[in-house]
């Protein structure tokens, strides 16, 4: 019987996918977790999800509904009176509405005989799982990826008491990992390095044939992706009479802005906006580069572990990046691809027009980051690693 569950700020959600196919892979291993999520998904792109699995996801009610039920409940006279003073305590401070969605999962992991919970991100699902833990005893972990932990948001229970209060974390690299341990040094112990994994089956290997050279790129359109130094370099490019085609998929706030900037270069770059999981496998097959030059942003905030520098890997696609986060520990300096210094559109642009003119060096490149993903990110195995910290 499984032993563990799983509760999620949204999901499945297409911009975390890495979630979801960490409770596919469970469901594979033979885990079927309960799996809650605080919020449903709204004007998502439709993916290509398990319907079993979206079946089995648990939406706990909004705000009026789920605050009028907690309220009717705690006046129950069987219920903990330490619950009913702590909520009464907390009142309608900051961030209150986690203890209301504490005791809504809570109640029903003790019907459902469940001894732990799992959560993605040091956020809103986390924080549910601290309360989770203090008026159920139900242990709880947390799996660490990036800006959670970077640029944590300012609340009452902050990182440090969430990874104080957790059984274990899970970060997603070794430079999370480090960044934690350092920083937290008394509960270093607790943290532990777990990729985040694929099923390199379902990737189709890129063959480069395309006339025209094909950059892609995948993201969010916000700061932290460098978008804007990317249609920078493909502008250099263009400028040094190179033929090619640039694709970016993904939306986001920063939509307008790079359209502006594609439009005042006359740029070779297309904003494709979202792709469903099977497009993106497609686009990758079809490319000749993946580029992903990602940057600190003046507040801190940056990326991790890029899941779609995986995906570019697995489908066996040289890959252009920047030595932001752990991306050094999927890119590997003239093996896999290129890492540049952010914010450096003429480097990046120098590293990209080494594999659109040298077909085989990208061929050789890409093959050495289909082997190195194999090596590290194959999802069968760091599932069930993660399946081991959280039976502990």
């Amino acid at each position: 019987m499984t032993q563990f569950a799983y509760v999620f700020e949204r999901f499945p959600s297409y911009v975390q996918t890495f979630c979801y196919r960490e409770i596919a892979e469970l469901d594979r291993q033979g885990e079927a977790p309960p799996i809650f999520s605080i919020r449903t998904p709204d004007k998502e792109p439709p993916q290509d999800w398990d319907e079993k699995i979206v079946a089995r996801v648990q939406y706990l009610p909004g705000e009026p509904q789920l605050v009028g039920e907690i309220e009717r409940t705690l006046k129950r006279k069987e219920r903990n009176q330490e619950i009913v003073e702590l909520v009464a305590e907390w009142g309608r401070r900051s961030d209150f509405l986690r203890l209301y969605q504490a005791i809504y999962v809570g109640s029903r992991l003790q019907k459902l005989g469940i001894n732990h919970v799992h959560a993605h991100f040091a956020g809103m699902a986390a924080r549910t799982a601290f309360w989770i833990n203090k008026f159920f005893g139900v242990p709880f972990s947390f799996t660490a990826h990036a800006n959670d932990i970077f640029v944590p948001q300012e609340f009452e229970i902050d990182l440090e008491k969430l990874i104080g209060a957790a059984s274990a974390i899970a970060a997603v690299s070794d430079y999370a990992a480090n960044f934690l341990k350092e920083r937290f040094s008394a509960n270093a112990a607790k943290i532990h390095r777990i990729y985040n994994g694929l099923d390199l089956s379902k990737f189709k290997r890129a063959d480069f044939v395309n006339a025209v050279p094909t950059i892609v790129s995948v993201g969010r359109l916000i700061d932290k992706k460098g978008f804007a130094d990317l249609i920078r370099a493909c502008d250099l490019l263009k400028k040094r009479g190179h033929d090619f085609r640039c694709e970016i998929t993904g939306e986001g706030p920063l939509e307008n802005n790079l359209r502006r900037q594609i439009a005042d270069l006359k740029s070779q770059v297309n904003l494709a906006g979202p792709k469903t999981q099977a497009q993106i496998v497609q686009q990758l097959a079809e490319a000749s580069v993946f580029a992903l030059p990602c940057v600190v942003d003046p507040d801190g905030a940056r990326d991790n572990l890029p899941t779609v520098i995986m995906e570019a890997m697995a489908a066996g696609l040289p890959v252009v990046s920047t030595t932001v986060g752990g991306i050094a520990e999927m890119v590997v300096q003239s093996e896999t691809g290129f890492l540049v210094e952010p914010h450096n559109p003429v480097a990046l642009a120098d590293a990209i027009e080494k594999v659109i003119v040298d077909p085989a060096l990208a061929r050789r490149l890409g093959q050495a980051g289909c082997e190195r993903a194999q090596q590290l990110f194959s999802i069968e195995r760091n599932v069930r690693e993660l399946r081991e910290l959280l039976l502990q």
